[in-house]
């Protein structure tokens, strides 16, 4: 049997990369799933891909009237949600010295406001012991250069799971981090010029990068049954660069 049959399950941010990669795993292992994306084009090409079972709805999460009407959706369409995956987010790169009051702005109101207000408007549609998995980052424990602002913003998901985790009891659900480390996504490949993911490759213990894949792989595990004692925990999925 799949491990998501008959699960209700959300995944913010997955027009590409990781987060396209969950939802297609939780499509594949049963779920009925709910996608966002901010850019309408590159979510109808993702949900056309992902194909019946999966609904798109152009939202910002830094927005929290948009959730409301993303959550209106999910609310029409499935009535709850048994699994949360707060994964929209957004890199920048800046030396320190040259950091602009708008590159904050723009990183916490995505990856830290985004997030709060992604769990707690889907407070009253969370289905008992439901999973909520937020997706961090190993830039949290090891930043590099230029991403210490980003760095920042996903530490600060790390300590909202840490202070979650006691709401399990109050509020029925459990809630972990997924923090990965280099994958091989559009965003990366974007911000990182080839020769400076070549030497990032050498950094890591594995000798490579991720696949979104692979870190869908273990959020599926968070949102399966499999893990229902687990809560409040961090997994690193990044060949073993924030480890040693």
């Amino acid at each position: 049997m799949a491990v998501l049959e008959d699960k209700v399950a959300v995944v913010t941010g997955a027009s590409s990369g990781i987060g396209f990669a969950t939802a297609r795993a939780f499509r594949d292992e049963g779920a009925t799933v709910f996608v966002t994306g901010r850019r309408k084009d590159a979510l109808d090409a993702a949900v056309a891909e992902l194909g019946p079972g999966v609904t798109g709805v152009v939202c910002d999460a830094s927005v929290p009237s948009e959730l409301d009407a993303f959550y209106n959706t999910v609310r029409d369409r499935a009535g709850r949600i048994d699994v949360l995956v707060a994964n929209a987010g957004v890199g920048t790169a800046a030396p320190f010295g040259e950091v602009t009051e708008d590159l904050i702005d723009s990183l916490f109101a995505t990856n830290v406001k985004g997030t709060i207000f992604t769990l707690q408007q889907a407070l009253p549609l969370l289905s008992t012991g439901a999973s909520v998995i937020l997706t961090g980052s190993t830039a949290a424990t090891r930043p590099s250069l230029g991403l210490e602002i980003y760095a920042a913003s996903k530490a600060a998901i790390r300590t909202l799971a840490r202070g979650w985790a006691l709401s399990a009891r109050t509020h029925g659900f459990r809630v972990n981090v997924v923090s990965p480390g280099s994958t091989r996504t559009p965003g990366l490949l974007e911000l990182v010029p080839p020769e400076i993911l070549k030497q990032a490759e050498g950094d890591i213990p594995l000798g490579r990068l991720a696949e979104p894949e692979e870190i869908a792989a273990l959020t599926t595990f968070l949102a399966s049954d499999a893990s229902s004692y687990v809560n409040g925990a961090e997994f690193f999925a990044d060949g073993g660069y924030a480890q040693a």
